[in-house]
């Protein structure tokens, strides 16, 4: 029989909240060396790269804002497929999910050492690694703990710090826009298009983040549609202008490592470099804030319905978040952080994401076709047609992974079904 859940959380994720959640994830250390990349492979075709990607993305999260205004609770990609597909995909959807998150967060806690490694060198040793890592980990873990307001406030203030310096180059740069050094040439090959494109991809996915703590969220089936269409319109914005800045302000824009640092030194002076440096260590602090606060609810929302420990979902008595997820995921992250390089963290992310995009894509599908589906808030327009674009799409994306990558997210798969078959089977009543 089920048994009483703890207290419920606190919506206290309001519209503006949820807006600087999608940014914060979204934008996160990639466009601090993208430019360059991209230019190398497709030179001033980058521009209308980003235009196309940025529609590319569009078709995804139209599909997962309209799956996202069906529901009300915590879980996101997970929910959606246990309710479309069943308890055993939603699990290993779930345990996929978090896996990535972990990563994701151990990924960026290395470079964020990396990065302030280049401020400062003697940040880089060893002994400050794991007191940078231990620091930022543990600062995290209680701010989530203490309360949904202040993640919110501090993650608003992230978004604030990671774009102002962004902003000032654009605008510092805008003068320097001319139509000759960013008109396109010739067509790039199609194979390095191509390769542009799945970067660029890349760099605009975390959109999924926000709609995983719905259930702390006013309003979620409406406002959370609303983030993620609003956010993706920042974030490409922003992106195609430092592109275009980027590609006006510096001759050897391919050959740059750091093109952003570069280019702010070019029309801001010497201290530009200095701020787009720190930028980036803003940026990718506040996508690690993002990140945890996410990865955190995902083995709260399975505790809810009876696949993991229900320990896992109690609330704490005065601040009303999931402590016992809270820790759990931030001693697990930490571990794995400690015990990884940036390259080795990455291995996981990028398939796991695309499989999220599939699993949502086909779950719309899925629930517009049946009756008893939670009514949907938001209807995207061609839904259908959509989806089947968007599900392709990333099939495409997926084609272009390693054989390692794939085989290591088969065994993780294969892992989540293990842990479906031994699950506890006592759900909680919200």
């Amino acid at each position: 029989m089920p048994e009483r859940a703890a207290a419920p959380l606190v919506r206290g994720l309001r519209r503006w909240d949820l807006l600087a959640l999608m940014i914060n994830s979204t934008i996160g250390a990639g466009i601090f060396g993208l430019p360059s990349r991209v230019h190398a492979l497709i030179g001033p075709w980058s521009l209308l790269a980003y235009v196309a990607c940025a529609a590319l993305v569009a078709i995804v999260i139209l599909n997962f804002a309209e799956v996202a205004s069906r529901f009300e609770r915590t879980g996101g990609p997970y929910l959606y497929a246990r309710t479309a597909f069943g308890s055993g995909v939603g699990f290993v959807m779930g345990w996929l999910l978090w896996l990535v998150r972990l990563t994701s967060f151990a990924a960026l806690c290395n470079l964020l050492v990396s990065y302030l490694g280049v401020l400062s060198p003697n940040l880089g040793t060893p002994a400050w690694r794991t007191t940078v890592i231990v620091a930022v980990t543990g600062a995290f873990a209680v701010i989530n703990v203490v309360g949904v307001r202040t993640t919110a406030r501090i993650g608003n203030a992230f978004t604030i710090a990671k774009l102002a310096p962004l902003a000032l180059l654009i605008v510092a740069g805008l003068p320097s826009l001319s139509f000759g050094r960013l008109a396109p040439g010739a067509p790039p090959e199609a194979d390095a298009f191509a390769k542009a494109m799945l970067l660029l991809v890349f760099a605009f996915t975390g959109f999924e983040l926000v709609i995983i703590p719905a259930g702390e969220a006013t309003d979620p089936r409406r406002n959370l549609p609303w983030a993620l269409l609003s956010g993706l319109a920042v974030v490409a914005v922003v992106y195609l202008l430092v592109q275009a800045v980027c590609a006006a302000t510096m001759a050897n824009l391919a050959g740059s490592e750091r093109p952003l640092a570069h280019a702010a030194s070019q029309v801001l002076g010497s201290k530009g470099g200095v701020l787009l440096s720190v930028g980036a260590v803003t940026s990718i602090t506040g996508t690690l804030g993002a990140t945890m606060f996410a990865a955190a609810r995902l083995p709260f929302a399975m505790a809810e319905w009876g696949e993991l420990p229900r320990a896992l979902a109690a609330t704490h008595p005065r601040f009303r978040t999931p402590w016992i997820s809270v820790l759990m995921t931030a001693g697990c992250a930490l571990a794995l952080a400690l015990a990884t390089t940036f390259a080795g963290a990455l291995t996981l992310s990028t398939v796991i994401r695309l499989i999220t995009y599939v699993s949502t894509c086909v779950a719309l599908l899925v629930l517009r076709r049946r009756p008893d589906a939670p009514e949907a808030a938001f209807r995207a327009p061609m839904a259908e047609a959509l989806a089947v674009l968007a599900l392709l799409t990333c099939v495409w994306l997926i084609s272009s992974v390693s054989g390692r990558e794939a085989r290591v997210v088969a065994i993780a798969t294969l892992i989540g079904f293990g842990l479906y078959l031994i699950r506890p089977r006592r759900a909680l009543v919200p």
